[in-house]
């Protein structure tokens, strides 16, 4: 992966957003398992696919591109022998799409054979990956999956584990949540700031890690708990229980708030938090900061669902001004005015502008009878390049609306993300050097009104100080070149740069 800055260079398919997951059972085959669970986590990743599995004697592997659905059948899943193993989607990036950045990255050498799948994104691989290059290690991909990978089997030829892991985390800087499988033994990782999500279930017959509780919930699972960061759990090879070991300590977390916000679904628990609750009391918040009073109030399907409903409802108890409503009042109305092809994906995350901008006229059509003649507030989770914004507000227009407000759930995104978001540069981004009153008349809304920092750390309760902010603030939680940190952040020295051994 690119650092810093240089991602505006070279930062076409390089950031990824991913689902990752592993499950250890008793005696049944893990394949169809993992298979279930990625189909819950089909929403963190539309490019590509993979499973890898071992059966006690040697691993198997089945990654492509393509959904979950395409790349898996009946013989594909029957070749995946064992009990143990894990799975990726992988979110389709800027640019091209690029078949040696599926995952799991799967390699056999000297210890045994490895699998690891990464959800996140390093900002220190290039140092390390020189370093290993020097060292005679052969890169097949241009991933920052396949470094860690590389170091961690390193390590492994010279300690045990647990060791090996430390070790790889003491060196590797940047976000990541991972699942591994070492043989026949599945790990789960959790950067020390726990900026990508991932957690623990408990099925009848064993244990499962995935990124979200969702996917537990699909295999009938019991959330057991979120990974701490900075730990490494390691499932027992019967399905039996699961070893903790904290790794990594660190004062400060650095969630990232976009979690809720956007990526997750609304009935996965993060961080001890439920998803759609969480957005429902920020559409709430949204009201009480900068509510406006319309004819009806309506979302940005889907994703805009939860904080509308959040937004409708306080707005039946006060008014705009704060004052309690009155019995005869019901407030603003709550509707569906936009009605989804749900056969088109996600506009965020189509990998080209032109793809994008084509889209939300496939994906998303005004119902007249709603807007027409009326007022309307349109609520949606974010605005990133304003294309999808602008676009929606005209067609409101041109359905007959009289005025168009729009309300977001997230403050203005005025930096990139270099956590694994598809956000790369400060030039794609319509609020980083535009006030609200700007973007408001880019987009061509009566009126425009945003979620401040302090909503978004109230309704998730946590401090500021353990979220990371970034892409609000520009600045970060980690040590990434020509950018400001927040924090007090030692990123790991690298080759000639590294302190001996003692």
């Amino acid at each position: 992966m690119q650092q810093g800055r240089d991602i505006r260079r070279v930062g076409d398919g390089l950031n990824e957003k991913c689902g990752v997951v592993g499950v250890s059972l008793g005696e049944r085959e893990a394949a169809r398992p993992l298979y279930y669970s990625l189909y819950a986590l089909q929403h963190r990743g539309q490019e590509s696919a993979g499973i890898v599995t071992h059966d006690g004697f040697q691993q198997h592997s089945h990654v492509e591109m393509g959904l979950v659905g395409d790349v898996f059948d009946e013989d594909s899943l029957s070749t995946l022998r064992g009990t143990a193993g894990i799975g990726h989607v992988r979110y389709p990036t800027a640019g091209g799409v690029n078949s040696c950045c599926a995952q799991p990255f799967a390699v056999s050498f000297k210890s045994g054979s490895l699998g690891l799948a990464h959800n996140g994104n390093l900002v220190n691989a290039d140092e390390i990956r020189s370093e290993l290059e020097d060292l005679g290690h052969a890169f097949t991909s241009n991933g920052d999956t396949e470094v860690i990978a590389h170091d961690l089997a390193r390590n492994l030829l010279e300690a045990d584990l647990v060791r090996a892991v430390k070790r790889t985390m003491e060196r590797i800087h940047g976000s990541y949540a991972l699942t591994i499988s070492h043989d026949d033994t599945v790990l789960g990782v959790r950067d020390p700031e726990g900026n990508r999500p991932l957690c623990i279930g408990k099925l009848d017959d064993g244990y499962v890690i995935a990124s979200e509780s969702a996917a537990i919930d699909t295999l009938d699972g019991e959330l057991v708990r979120d990974v701490r960061p900075g730990e490494l759990v390691v499932l027992e090879n019967d399905g039996s229980g699961f070893d903790s070991y904290q790794l990594v300590d660190k004062e400060n977390a650095a969630h990232c708030f976009f979690e809720h916000v956007y990526f997750s679904r609304p009935d996965s628990v993060i961080d001890g938090t439920l998803v759609y609750e969480v957005r429902r009391n920020l559409g709430r918040a949204l009201w009480e900061e900068s509510g406006v009073e319309t004819d009806v109030v309506m979302p940005v399907p889907d994703s805009g669902r939860a904080f509308a409903t959040g937004y409708a409802e306080a707005a039946g108890e006060t008014t705009a001004d704060g004052e309690q409503r009155a019995e005869d009042d019901d407030g603003v109305e709550f509707a569906e005015g936009l009605m989804k092809n749900r056969y088109v994906g996600r506009t965020f995350i189509m990998p080209t502008q032109d793809e994008r901008e084509r889209a939300v006229r496939l994906k998303l059509n005004p119902i007249r009878s709603t807007v027409e003649g009326k007022t309307v507030t349109l609520i949606d989770d974010s605005i990133v390049r304003g294309t999808t914004s602008t676009q929606l507000v005209q067609l409101l227009r041109d359905a007959g609306a009289e005025e168009v407000h729009m309300r977001i759930g997230a403050p203005p995104i005025v930096a990139p993300c270099y956590m694994g978001i598809d956000m790369h540069t400060r030039e794609e981004l319509i609020a980083a050097d535009r006030s609200v009153a700007e973007v408001r008349d880019e987009i061509g809304a009566d009126s425009l009104g945003y979620l401040s920092i302090d909503s978004i750390a109230d309704c998730l309760q946590k401090s500021q100080a353990d979220l990371c902010l970034g892409c609000v603030t520009g600045e970060y939680p980690y040590d990434i070149d020509g950018e400001t940190t927040d924090r007090d952040v030692t990123r790991p020295a690298i080759g000639a740069e590294a302190p001996a051994d003692d």
